[in-house]
Parts: structure tokens; sequence; C-alpha cells
């Protein structure tokens, strides 16, 4: 069992804000099947380019996502390293018991 360095509580509070937002999970759920271009994106979560632009600038920031360009269009894919960085944080929130309970403060 290890203790998390303040970078590392950093990083996962970063990943975290980063999908704290209801558009930014259906961007997410979206690319769990694979590689997608903006203007699909765009029709899939029913949602402006500029404001989809915004989302996927914040997830890309935070390592989430990966790009590249082809032509004029551009295409987003979850980056799976930083995926596993975030299966990892909520696997650790599991409470660390050995069946003890906590005595109250002051006894």
């Amino acid at each position: 069992m290890t203790t998390k360095t303040a970078t590392e509580l950093e990083r996962v509070a970063e990943l975290f804000h980063a999908l704290a937002d209801p558009t930014r999970l259906g961007i997410i759920e979206q690319l769990r099947g694979g590689e997608q271009c903006v203007c699909d994106l765009t029709d899939l979560l029913d949602t402006g380019q500029s404001r989809l632009s915004f989302h996927l600038k914040t997830l890309k920031d935070a390592g989430l996502l990966r790009d590249r360009r082809q032509g004029r269009w551009i295409y987003y894919s979850l980056e799976p390293d930083a995926i596993a960085e975030i299966q990892s944080a909520v696997a650790a929130i599991k409470p660390r018991t050995n069946g003890t309970r906590a005595t109250r403060c002051g006894e």
C-alpha cells in the first residue's frame, strides 16, 4: 500500500477536474468506441463546434486525449495511459479496512 505524493494527487485532481462536466464525459463515452472526427462528435453530442472545441481542448490539456490531423479534419482518441491513471485512482478509493472501527474523538 503506497501513499501518493502531492504531485501525484495534483495529477489525479487535474484528471478528475477535466472529467467534471457532462459534455466532457459524453466526449469520453463517444471516444470509447474509437477515434472520432470533430465533425462527427459535434453531431453525436448535439453541440456547437466552438463549445465542443473548448471541451476537447480541456481534455487534451489534461492529457486525456490525443489528436491527429488529416487534411482539414482533426481526429481525437483516448490517451490509454491517462485512462489507466483514472482507473488506478478510482481503484485506490476503496476503503482500507482491517475490520476495526475507529474510536470516537476523546475516547
